[in-house]
C-alpha cells in the first residue's frame, strides 16, 4: 500500500449487501447510476450476475483501522470474457498456449454495460493508488491471472498507469449538447444534407407511432414485460446471450426508477419497441433496445434522436449511446476515447500485451481523428 494507507484492510465480499447501501453509495456518489448500489444489487439479486453468467461478485472494500469503509470497487472474478466489450480473447489464448490458464481473472467493471465511469469509488481525499494496489492483492488472493479495470475514467487510467498497469484506448460515440434549446437548434448546427436526411428519417418513422419517455411509477409490469420481449428479440437476432433476467428490470425500476428513462414506441396504444437509458447528473446513458416490428429508422429514432430530445429538454450535457456503431456519426454522435487499464501477472504476456497496446493506442487516435472528419456538423 502507498504511504499513509498501510493500515487499511482489504475485504472481498461475494454480496454487495455485506457492504451495505449507505457505505457503498457514500463512496460511489450519485453522478453515475451504473456504479450505484441500486443498479449493482439489482444485477446480483436478479441472478443476472453469478454462476449463470460467469460474473462472480468479489466487491472490494478498503476499511480504516476504525472500521470506516473509505473506498470500494465493483470487482468480479470472471471465468470467461463475455459481457465486457473490451476484448482480450487473444490474450487468453496466448497464455493458454504457454501452458498457463488466463481464467479466473478479476474484472473491475459494471457487468454487461460498456458505460464509462469511475471504477475506484472513494470518499474525498482517498488516494486512488491505494485501491490499485489493493486490486492486485485481491487478484493474488483469489488466484487470478490478471486485473482489468474497463471503461474507467481518464484520471483513473493515469492513476493505474502510475501503479504499473497497462493502458488501453477504445472508442465510443457521444452526442454533446452545445447549449441547444430545441432539436431544431441541434439540426441547425449540421450541414444541409445531413440535416435534411435526419428530418426525413424522423418524418418517415413517425407515421402511425407515438413516443414516450417513461420513468418512476410509469414503469409498470406491463411495460417491463413488453420491453423484456424486445430485449430478447435483439439478443436472438445478434446471436448473443440474454445476460439480463426478467427480474432485473423489475428490481431496476424499484430501486432506481427515477434514474431510468425508458423510450417506448407505441402503435394504437400498444408498445412495439423500446430503448433503455439511465440518467446521471450530466448525461443520459443508452443501454439496451429491441423491437417487435422491423421498421426503417426506428432504431435511430428511439436510441439516438429521442435521447437527444430528452437531453435538450432536461439540460443534460451529453448522450452516451453505448458501444460500437460508426453509423452514429451521421446522427450527430462524435468519436470519444474510452479507457481501460490492465495488470497481468505473467511477465511474458505482460510484455507482449504492452507492446501490442503501445502500437494500438496511436492507431486508435488516428482512427478517431479520421472518423471525426466525417462529422455531420457544419465546418466553419
Amino acid at each position: 500500500m502507498p504511504d499513509g494507507t498501510s493500515q487499511l484492510t482489504l475485504a472481498l465480499h461475494p454480496r454487495i449487501a455485506e457492504i451495505g447501501q449507505a457505505a457503498w453509495d457514500a463512496c460511489a456518489g450519485d453522478d453515475n447510476p451504473f456504479v450505484s448500489y441500486g443498479f449493482l444489487s439489482a444485477l446480483e439479486d436478479s441472478g443476472s450476475v453469478g454462476k449463470r453468467s460467469g460474473w462472480h461478485p468479489r466487491y472490494a472494500a478498503l476499511q480504516s483501522p476504525e472500521g470506516e469503509i473509505l473506498a470500494v470497487a465493483p470487482a468480479y472474478a470472471k471465468t470467461n470474457s463475455q459481457g465486457e466489450y473490451v476484448f482480450d480473447h487473444s490474450w487468453a489464448n496466448a497464455l493458454h498456449q504457454a501452458g498457463v490458464e488466463y481464467y479466473p481473472k478479476l474484472q473491475v467493471a459494471v457487468p454487461f454495460s460498456p458505460v464509462p465511469g469511475p471504477r475506484i469509488l472513494a470518499k474525498p481525499g482517498f488516494p486512488p493508488s491505494a485501491m490499485a494496489s489493493a486490486l492486485v492483492q485481491a487478484a493474488e488472493k483469489l488466484g487470478c491471472s490478471s486485473v482489468h479495470a474497463t471503461f474507467c475514467t481518464e484520471a483513473e487510467w493515469h492513476e493505474f498507469a502510475a501503479a504499473g498497469w497497462l493502458q488501453r484506448l477504445g472508442t465510443q460515440f457521444h452526442w454533446e449538447n452545445q447549449g441547444y434549446k430545441t432539436f431544431d437548434d441541434f439540426l441547425a448546427a449540421l450541414s444541409s444534407r445531413k440535416r435534411k436526411a435526419i428530418k426525413r428519417e424522423r418524418r418517415d418513422v413517425a407515421q402511425g407511432l407515438t413516443f414516450k419517455a417513461l420513468s418512476g411509477a410509469d414503469l409498470t409490469p406491463r411495460i417491463w414485460n413488453a420491453f423484456y420481449k424486445f430485449y430478447l428479440s435483439t439478443v436472438d437476432r445478434k446471436w448473443g446471450g440474454a445476460y439480463l433476467t426478467r427480474e432485473f428490470f423489475t428490481l431496476l425500476g424499484e430501486r432506481i426508477g427515477d434514474k431510468v428513462v425508458l423510450m417506448i414506441a407505441e402503435r394504437d396504444g400498444a408498445p412495439i419497441a423500446g430503448a433503455l437509458n439511465l440518467r446521471g447528473k450530466t448525461a443520459l446513458y443508452g443501454r439496451n433496445w429491441g423491437t417487435a416490428e422491423d421498421i426503417p429508422f426506428l432504431h435511430f429514432e428511439l436510441c439516438y434522436y429521442q435521447a437527444i430530445d430528452y437531453a435538450i429538454a432536461h439540460n443534460l450535457q451529453r448522450v452516451e449511446a453505448g458501444a460500437q456503431g460508426e453509423h452514429k456519426i451521421q446522427r450527430g454522435y462524435t468519436p470519444k476515447p474510452t479507457y481501460s487499464a490492465h495488470w497481468i501477472e505473467h511477465p511474458g504476456l505482460s510484455r507482449a500485451v504492452a507492446e501490442f497496446l503501445q502500437a494500438e493506442r496511436p492507431a486508435m487516435l488516428r482512427a478517431m481523428a479520421e472518423m471525426d472528419e466525417d462529422s455531420p456538423y457544419r465546418k466553419e
